[in-house]
């Protein structure tokens, strides 16, 4: 028998189809997506699956109605039921059994509270009428204005490929949808698509964040997470996690660690480097504290670790590194190095030369 890779998500209690969670009106810090069952079960969604804390807590809460006196005081099973739900895809409402899905890693979770006939009587209807609100609110950020086009999976990937820039920031400003179009770009073979997808990624996410957020803040944690784990295919997700954060450095530069977390994998460095790089072109002062954890990397075997380590501090003005740098300068093994849409190829020597230049 086949086993079917992705389905719609049911209810664990009924058995019926859930809808897609929705956002909360509230907007509080760390507040999760959240729906109900017609059989009175509400659900939480963790996008990273690595939340169950917070989701238990999420749709705990919310089932009560956001009454938390309610909510602590309640016993589980005499009060209420709890299951999960796991492999859950925010992005195409799916669960995917097999965690894998379009090459990204699935590990999301709902997280579904069923309270006691008794309590839910109380609270019912609170809950139905926040969740209208909040579907109201989710139906008109992701609805495009009169008139303007909804452009498919291969509109964006042309527009891409031709590097329309502004044309594929108009279209985030008014559809969302185009951060999950060029999210799965990002799992390309093609290199210049993939790292191109990344960079608008990132000037896109500048864009919704504006209005949203908490969006752009999963995105951004689903990328992280996608990088370290086992058997995922992170491609472009390092270089879009770094674009991310160089395009809304005031609000996610708390991430700036996870970057650094990766140097400790050889086989992740030189994207790490690429990434932190690009925050280094907007913001060098939130990486110059760290500008020594960097020297190591000049002597590193693979060239282009030491390509953008000297492209690194070069644009850091790390004096430090001066000595090290120039005794790189003979170093003729060629990097890829991607700038303003194009790739070229550079030696490590005029990498160090050009980071010379600069200090």
């Amino acid at each position: 028998m086949k086993r079917e890779l992705a389905f719609k998500p049911t209810c664990p209690f009924c058995g019926l189809p859930v809808a897609r969670p929705k956002e909360q009106v509230t907007r509080r810090p760390n507040e999760m997506p959240v729906g109900s069952c017609s059989c009175g079960a509400v659900y939480a969604c963790d996008v990273t699956g690595h939340n169950l804390g917070a989701a238990f807590i999420e749709a705990l809460v919310f089932s009560c109605n956001m009454d938390w006196d309610l909510a602590w005081g309640l016993l589980p099973e005499e009060d209420y039921l709890e299951k999960v739900v796991e492999n859950y895809d925010y992005e195409t409402h799916l669960i995917v059994p097999d965690g894998f899905y379009e090459g990204r890693r699935i590990s999301g979770a709902l997280y579904f509270i069923k309270l006691h006939p008794d309590i839910l009587e109380f609270t019912l209807q609170g809950v139905q009428k926040k969740l209208a609100r909040a579907a109201a609110i989710s139906s008109k950020a992701s609805m495009a204005p009169p008139g303007e086009k909804r452009f498919t999976k291969k509109d964006i990937e042309a527009l891409v490929k031709e590097y329309q820039v502004e044309a594929l920031l108009k279209i985030a400003t008014s559809d969302s949808r185009l951060i999950r179009d060029l999210q799965r770009l990002l799992y390309s073979g093609d290199e210049l698509l993939r790292l191109r997808a990344a960079e608008i990624l990132g000037k896109a996410a500048a864009i919704i964040a504006q209005k949203d957020p908490q969006t752009i803040a999963r995105l951004l944690q689903r990328l992280l997470t996608s990088v370290t784990d086992p058997g995922a295919s992170c491609w472009g997700a390092i270089d879009a996690a770094g674009a991310i954060i160089a395009s809304i450095p005031e609000t996610f530069a708390g991430y700036i660690p996870a970057l650094y977390q990766l140097l400790t994998d050889t086989t992740l460095r030189p994207r790490a480097l690429r990434a932190i790089s690009n925050i280094v072109r907007v913001k060098p002062d939130l990486i110059r504290p760290a500008s020594l954890r960097f020297l190591q990397f000049l002597q590193d075997p693979d060239a282009e670790t030491r390509g953008y380590t000297a492209w690194l501090l070069g644009n850091l003005g790390a004096t430090a590194a001066r000595d090290m740098l120039e005794g790189l300068l003979k170093d003729g093994q060629p990097v890829t190095f991607y700038e303003n849409g194009t790739l070229q190829k550079k030696t490590v020597g005029l990498l160090a030369s050009e980071a010379l230049a600069r200090m």
